[in-house]
């Protein structure tokens, strides 16, 4: 039997990947999660995966990869979550998929057709709709908002910075409300 290197690659990156993940993982979390449904799968909603979640809709602390069409990721997730919505309490990494949301805060990247950090987001979203509660970073997108920013800009066709009160009274600290182009704030 003959293997091409693309196979051979292929193969050991799985087998140090799923190494590392099953090197790290405490005796409580589990290596893998596939579901259909929260409910309907290998491993409950309450259980932790480090590694490697597959799933039609699924939804664990996860630390590690999430593919699926929905990924819920609860307590303080990490890694990469890619499928069409992805949705977290906090999470650290990125998230990948037309509908990208954290409700407890976001660091890292997300990129998608609408974005949203509740709480604070540290990183960069690109996307159509960009919104974050308090902004570290960058939003690249077409309508980007934010309710305030520790440091950020923003850069798209509608720029929108809350906690601005006043059109260039601030300068250059920060330029106004609202702005198309650009728009930033520093504290």
């Amino acid at each position: 039997m003959r293997f091409s290197r693309s196979t051979l690659f292929a193969s050991c990156c799985t087998l140090f990947v799923l190494g590392v993940f099953s090197a790290s993982a405490d005796e409580n979390s589990k290596p893998i999660n596939l579901s259909l449904v929260p409910d309907v799968a290998i491993h409950q909603r309450t259980q932790k995966i480090e590694g490697f979640t597959l799933s039609l809709w699924g939804e664990n602390e996860t630390h590690g990869l999430g593919i699926g069409f929905v990924n819920g990721t609860t307590g303080n997730s990490v890694g990469l979550s890619w499928g069409i919505v992805n949705y977290a309490d906090k999470f650290t990494g990125a998230q990948i998929g037309a509908v990208n949301w954290s409700k407890k805060g976001f660091i890292g990247f997300q990129g998608g057709f609408v974005n949203c950090a509740l709480g604070s987001m540290t990183g960069f979203q690109w996307g159509v709709v960009n919104y974050a509660d308090k902004l570290n970073g960058l939003q690249l997108g077409f309508v980007n908002y934010a309710q305030t920013t520790g440091s950020g800009v923003q850069v798209g066709f509608v720029n929108v910075i809350h906690a601005t009160k006043t059109f260039f009274g601030e300068f250059p600290k920060a330029v106004a409300p609202f702005m198309i182009i650009a728009n930033w704030r520093f504290n």
